[in-house]
């Protein structure tokens, strides 16, 4: 932790003095570093400008997402979704955040049935009954993100592939309860993996959760695995995603050699997830992207 003014202008960008600001609130988390605590550092921290940035990025996030559960049904093909996705992105005057990064051809990701994440929308890919599908959307707005992803059953799904998303939903519902400011990242880890594996899934451990707001992917890493009282402090300010990949079968994935994108489960399972944006306040946590 740098070391500031006691009246100097506070690191947070409210314009008061150090002093009256975030003075006790340093000295609390020096505290928790003294005692052995991973503590996150200033950047982690949103400033209350950045976290209503992040709400309203949000906003339109979810707006989207609204709009892919109106369409989803059997005969449509991915390409359909993305189209959807990308132009009322525009039209609420958000950007997408996939298309383009790192060099992701499309403005969403849509992963179907034993595909993991990062499924690249396709015109030949046709939506069939029985399909589970998760649609993960990204929103900039006024240079601030907000990711989310929901999953959906096109038609009539079989039983697993049901009992796997709502398990899937309710292991991020259990974190979000863990998602208390002076707790730790490994509270929300340990609350998926103990609901997951108690209901006979697997939970994807290479791939997790992330910060986010003022860029696409920022610290903390956010693993969806974990042990009560372990890994980094939780904090009022930080936002962060959580987006537990969970297969039916074992939890080995393998990436796509052809396009360098798509995650796949190695032995052809079938996979969930559900992603949530969430920010974390003294009164407890606040979704900004669902």
């Amino acid at each position: 932790m740098f070391k500031i003014g006691r009246n100097d202008a506070c690191w947070c960008g409210s314009g008061k003095k150090y002093k009256s600001c975030h003075l006790s609130f340093d000295q609390k988390l020096e505290n928790y570093e003294v005692m052995g605590d991973e503590v996150p550092e200033h950047y982690m921290i949103k400033t209350p400008a950045q976290i209503e940035g992040v709400r309203r990025a949000g906003i339109i996030n979810n707006q989207i997402l609204d709009l892919v559960e109106e369409m989803i049904r059997p005969g449509i093909s991915t390409e359909d979704i993305n189209t959807l996705v990308h132009e009322n992105t525009i039209k609420l005057g958000g950007i997408p955040a996939p298309l383009n990064f790192e060099g992701y051809p499309k403005s969403v990701c849509i992963s179907i049935n034993d595909v993991v994440c990062h499924g690249i929308p396709d015109p030949n890919r046709i939506l069939q009954e029985g399909d589970i599908v998760n649609v993960d959307v990204t929103t900039i707005f006024n240079g601030y993100y907000a990711d989310a992803s929901r999953m959906f059953g096109v038609g009539k799904v079989s039983d697993e592939a049901l009992r796997l998303m709502q398990v899937t939903k309710e292991s991020v519902d259990l974190a979000l309860k863990e998602a208390r400011a002076w707790g730790h990242l490994g509270d929300i880890g340990a609350a998926i993996s103990e609901h997951i594996y108690a209901n006979g899934f697997t939970v994807v451990r290479e791939i997790g959760g992330h910060g986010v707001g003022v860029d696409f992917h920022e610290e903390p890493w956010v693993s969806h695995i974990g042990t009560r009282g372990t890994d980094m402090l939780l904090v009022p300010g930080m936002i962060f995603t959580i987006e537990p990949m969970v297969n039916a079968g074992k939890a080995d994935v393998v990436q796509d050699d052809n396009d360098g994108w798509t995650i796949y489960t190695k032995d052809g399972s079938l996979s969930a997830q559900w992603e949530y944006t969430v920010l974390i306040t003294e009164e407890g946590p606040e979704v900004l992207a669902r």
